[in-house]
């Protein structure tokens, strides 16, 4: 079958609305105490252009590690479950997806690719390569954000659904259970969920990996300032405010922010706004929360599923975590849960994608 052929597409972005959910965004973020702007924002091109440069910076150890552990363990993860279909939540290009493909071809189980992506450019451009290159495999594009398509995704069984990047990170815990349940509608039919997540480690090697020596991850954070000043006619001056990212040993995170240098004035013409800030006032950009192997269980048990396997690299310092759902019933005789996939609630998401860790 021709690979053009083999590819569907739903679009289920609005322009317009999604303008006018980012207003509120960002006006709910900057008259806020602290002010913020939602980390999904840092995405437009340039943005994208600079994440891609980031990943390949020495001193940022998550995307080579991940890597790794899928060139090394993709087969034993796709043997697990006997996966029919690979679901990829914020696919982006799908570059480290491929290595999941390559087994699932290789093992002969895998029958269909569904990304959920917020760019249709970019999620078109890779479901052709990927059409051209595994010819027994079906794609099935979804264009859209966790806001509010998660529950677009067509239905499907023996599932693995993936969420790499550490990008659980980007989410304060309360809100990371409630994400990972509200996954739990892609696993309804059965099948697994597969976390990529950065690992606790020593405070100089993680707040490196966010404060490089190149001053890319510098100008990355910057980068949302001039998002807002193109889709809202702001006028953010990025070069009045100065790139901090800090370890919180405490909530075992690094804390992203834009430091203001000085007193200044910004208006927001679109929603006719204006936003004073102070001198070393902080504007708060991204959370990137780190885990260990029983907070990550921890996490993941609470929002309802249970860990089945780990793999992690030698150095402990990145891993992946291969989950399914369980059900709500206990043992009366030993309060163990019982495991079995079961259909979920199905809530709209309400968190959005185009976040890295």
């Amino acid at each position: 079958m021709h690979g053009e052929a083999r590819i569907e597409i739903d679009d289920h972005l609005d322009d317009g609305g999604a303008l006018a959910h980012m207003a509120d965004d960002v006006r709910r973020g900057l008259t806020a105490s602290p002010k913020r702007l939602p980390s999904k924002y840092f995405y437009d091109e340039r943005g994208s252009e600079l994440f891609e440069r980031i990943t390949e910076l020495p001193e940022y150890y998550l995307t080579r590690i991940e890597r790794g552990l899928l060139e090394r363990h993709a087969p034993a993860i796709l043997r697990h479950g006997g996966a029919r279909e690979l679901v990829e939540l914020g696919a982006g290009s799908a570059t480290k997806t491929r290595l999941l493909l390559d087994a699932g071809r290789d093992e002969g189980s895998l029958r269909r690719y569904v990304p959920l992506e917020v760019s249709r450019e970019i999620a078109e451009v890779s479901a052709r390569e990927i059409a051209g290159h595994y010819p027994d495999l079906s794609v099935h594009v979804v264009v859209g954000d966790f806001e509010g398509h998660m529950d677009e995704v067509p239905g499907g069984d023996r599932r693995l659904v993936a969420f790499l990047g550490s990008t659980i990170g980007n989410f304060p815990r309360e809100q990371a259970v409630e994400f990972l349940s509200e996954a739990k509608l892609l696993l309804r039919d059965g099948g697994h969920l597969l976390l990529g997540a950065d690992l606790v480690k020593d405070r100089s090697s993680l707040e490196a990996a966010y404060n490089d020596s190149r001053g890319i991850t510098a100008e990355f954070n910057r980068n949302i300032l001039q998002v807002v000043n193109h889709h809202l006619e702001a006028d953010f001056d990025p070069e009045k405010f100065e790139h901090i990212a800090r370890y919180n040993p405490e909530l075992q995170r690094i804390e992203s922010s834009l430091r203001s240098t000085e007193e200044q004035t910004v208006r927001l013409g679109d929603i006719d706004l204006e936003v004073r800030f102070e001198r070393d006032e902080l504007l708060h950009t991204e959370v990137s929360c780190k885990y260990t192997r029983d907070s990550l269980s921890r996490l993941l048990c609470d929002a309802g599923y249970e860990l089945e396997r780990w793999f992690a690299d030698d150095s402990n310092s990145f891993a992946l975590a291969l989950a399914a759902p369980v059900s709500e019933v206990t043992k009366p005789a030993t309060g163990r849960t019982l495991r079995r996939d079961v259909p979920q609630r199905d809530p709209r998401p309400r968190y959005g994608s185009g976040i890295r860790p």
